[in-house]
């Protein structure tokens, strides 16, 4: 089976292509803007990223990335273990705690029209950032390079994306541990592999 993989290396989509280039699965990657027609033509919504699997459209990175881990049997714990629910939890504040304010800087960017932004929001979400990025650096294991000890997990993926659109969103990071992961993540062949699908 081959996955087909709809949005942008500028997206949440490049989180899906680094997850797939990781397991080492086949898909086809469709260049798609937000509610282009392209996108439109699948998912109603006009959303990206999405995946089509089986002729079935899954939404969302995250759901996507779970599912191709547990699908494939590679990057993240097993099901029903504590060492997956301590992932699912990392993955979780990530999403709450940087995601989300990374995704509401953007929408007072340049995503919500002109006359519904409030761009002095974006203040306030660095001042939060600042203080968050170590809550977060304090829940990695110590016990070994990557989130959850010794091995890559889709937690590892999802971080160093937030990481890396914290900077591109000038959003300062100063926790070297975070700064660390994310330089030894970059690094990683299948990083740089999917990457290279924005052409």
């Amino acid at each position: 089976m081959t996955y087909q993989v709809y949005g942008s290396v500028r997206s949440r989509a490049m989180r899906v292509l680094w997850t797939l280039e990781e397991l080492g699965v086949p898909y086809e990657f469709i260049e798609a803007a937000p509610r282009s027609p392209e996108a439109k033509a699948v998912n109603p919504s006009g959303k990206v990223p999405f995946m089509v699997a089986d002729g079935q459209m899954i939404p969302d990175s995250v759901a996507i990335m779970t599912y191709l881990a547990d699908k494939h049997g590679g990057l993240t714990a097993p099901a029903g273990t504590i060492a997956r629910a301590q992932q699912d939890s990392f993955v979780q504040l990530v999403n709450d705690e940087i995601d989300a304010l990374l995704w509401t800087a953007a929408r007072h960017s340049f995503i919500l029209p002109e006359d519904q932004r409030v761009p002095a929001v974006k203040d306030s979400l660095k001042w939060e950032f600042s203080r968050t990025q170590n809550t977060v650096a304090d829940r990695m294991s110590a016990d070994g390079l990557f989130v959850a000890g010794e091995d890559l997990s889709i937690a590892d993926i999802l971080l160093s994306h937030c990481v890396g659109w914290a900077a591109n969103a000038k959003f300062e990071v100063t926790n070297e541990r975070l700064i660390a992961h994310n330089e030894m993540m970059r690094a990683r062949p299948a990083f740089k592999r999917a990457l290279s699908q924005g052409g």
